[in-house]
């Protein structure tokens, strides 16, 4: 499929709006070289008012004027203003009835829901490691009998894990890893975790976490097949636990090698020189590296590193011979950037590229 860059801006919606992801989407989208929102939904108590009326805005970034005076809409399908694609930040129960209903009718949707994350003809898509897999669409569309389509990011702890865990695996070959998250609380959304619970805490328990963490990189790094996407065959081992950071999660990780690397600067020197591929490249949010290693001894740290390259980049350090296994090391990237909405926004480039919308 060849790439190409849109004549000129691409009418998106926003599905849940008001919610900290649909935040991040306004404000990813403030500006964007190739899309144009005309559409803004939101709860049914909420429909008719003023985006910027009906809002609590959370982020230190201003709500642009012009997301401030726009109408919120039902989230369906005759109300999206023509809209050729959908940024969906609706809670997954409500995405797994809706976002079909838009493919069905031409729509392509950006989903951060995990409603169909599962589905082996929906990718998990991260474009600077497995933009090839948007050839699964053909199979979703010829399945499903959709015009449009539903492609997902993955889960915002999955991200940053994945990215490392695929430069790993090109240049030394994946057997399995043992990863421990440190999760900020935005990623619970908002008001999420009470202040009671997680001041001076660490809540060694998140909903269905761990079963995310040790499956989706294995998608993310599988490979189309007829039957859809064939999981990698290695193995993740996860213990997930929300900590009381606002923003950038932190993974540290262990891992078996089917090639130990010679010392860890080979393994810095193959993270540094990771590369997208080429159908990524050229893409507005394609991190500029992809990954960043720091040297020193106490870094990376959410506060300091999960805006490294807008929030699109996993910062990598403290890389470093494994006694049992082979590496270990510690990755930061922002949840709720390269995590939700500014992963959906990169797919959404992705497909533009390709031809798909």
């Amino acid at each position: 499929m060849s790439l190409s860059n849109p004549k000129s801006p691409i009418p998106v919606a926003i599905l849940g709006a008001t919610g900290t992801v649909g935040q991040r989407f306004i404000h990813l989208l403030d500006g964007h070289p190739w899309f144009r929102v005309v559409a803004l939904t939101g709860s049914a108590r909420r429909q008719g008012q003023r985006y910027g009326e009906a809002v609590h805005w959370l982020l230190s970034e201003p709500l642009p004027a012009w997301a401030a005076e726009m109408p919120l809409l039902p989230t369906e399908p005759g109300s999206l203003n023509g809209a050729a694609l959908a940024f969906s930040a609706l809670p997954s129960d409500i995405a797994r009835e809706v976002e079909p209903q838009l493919a069905a009718r031409g729509v392509w949707v950006c989903s951060n829901a995990s409603a169909y994350r599962r589905e082996p003809d929906v990718p998990i898509l991260l474009p600077e490691i497995n933009a090839g897999h948007t050839a699964v669409l053909r199979q979703q569309q010829a399945h499903r009998g959709w015009k449009g389509g539903i492609v997902t990011n993955s889960n915002c702890t999955s991200s940053g894990l994945s990215v490392v865990l695929k430069a790993l695996d090109d240049a030394f070959g994946l057997e399995s890893a043992f990863v421990v998250s440190m999760q900020a609380i935005s990623g619970a959304g908002y008001p999420g975790v009470a202040s009671l619970d997680i001041v001076g805490n660490v809540l060694p328990y998140i909903g269905g976490e761990e079963a995310k963490v040790e499956w989706e990189p294995r998608k993310i790094l599988g490979a189309v097949a007829p039957e859809g996407i064939r999981l990698a065959d290695f193995r993740i081992s996860a213990h997930t636990n929300r900590v009381p950071v606002v923003n950038g999660h932190t993974v540290v990780a262990s891992v078996a090698l089917k090639r130990a690397p010679a010392d860890p600067e080979e393994a810095i020197r193959a993270l540094e020189a990771y590369q997208p591929p080429e159908a990524a490249r050229g893409l507005p949010s394609t991190p500029r590296p992809v990954i960043v290693v720091r040297r020193e001894p106490d870094r990376p740290q959410p506060r300091l590193d999960a805006l490294t390259g807008g929030g699109m980049t996993t910062v990598v350090g403290r890389v470093r011979p494994d006694p049992i296994w082979d590496l270990k090391f510690v990755a930061v990237s922002h949840n709720t950037v390269r995590g939700a909405a500014g992963g959906a926004v990169y797919n959404a480039e992705l497909l533009v590229a390709q031809g798909w919308v």
